[in-house]
């Protein structure tokens, strides 16, 4: 009975460095070598300052910017999640009539407009980065007219950021808005904002 327990717990000794320790510092080693970016996150700096991820969205607010889809978790990486409400729920039919209502008002749409389902409804996650092309088409006149810009302008640098499926198939095309707002910033015609 001792050398059967003595084996098991050789096996498991084995097992726990050789998947524990030896494997993942196998895996994170050739990530950092061949996709150095990807394996540290994604991280996007500015002024040598870390400022967020491609692969997470972040609350911007205000006439200036391009507005992200709706986060359950507000945004916070650590509560990430959907709301977990079902189609029936008063409560998301609610949210929802609440941010179709405030979509189409900040953007002096008509009652009957249609409002693209990613500026209503909540990621899977809370924090999806991207929106459709036409959710940022939608929101380019607002801007324009708080950086007193023109829409042609905006519209080349949305075009500009819009990403293809990947692979040419995975998906659809799609606008990181990290990414677009800080852009935003960085184009002398549409002017700075954010910090």
């Amino acid at each position: 009975m001792t050398k059967l327990i003595m084996q098991s717990l050789r096996l498991t000794l084995a097992f726990t460095v050789l998947t524990g320790l030896a494997y993942p510092l196998l895996v994170t080693g050739i990530a950092k070598a061949f996709f150095r970016d990807q394996a540290n996150g994604s991280l996007v700096s500015r002024n040598g300052r870390t400022v967020g991820s491609a692969l997470l969205s972040q609350k911007f607010e205000g006439q200036r910017f391009f507005w992200p889809r709706p986060s359950a978790s507000d945004f916070g990486a650590v509560p990430s999640g959907a709301s977990n409400l079902g189609p029936t729920s008063q409560i998301l039919q609610s949210n929802v009539l609440a941010r179709v209502q405030a979509f189409r008002g900040a953007h002096a749409m008509s009652g009957s407009a249609s409002v693209p389902a990613d500026m209503v409804f909540q990621s899977g996650s809370g924090l999806d980065p991207h929106i459709s092309p036409l959710s940022a088409e939608l929101q380019i006149h607002r801007i324009a007219g708080a950086r007193k810009t023109s829409d042609s302008a905006l519209a080349a640098l949305v075009a500009r950021f819009t990403e293809p499926p990947q692979f040419g198939f995975l998906g659809e095309f799609r606008v990181n808005v990290l990414l677009l707002n800080l852009a935003l910033d960085q184009e002398p015609k549409v002017g700075s904002d954010v910090h």
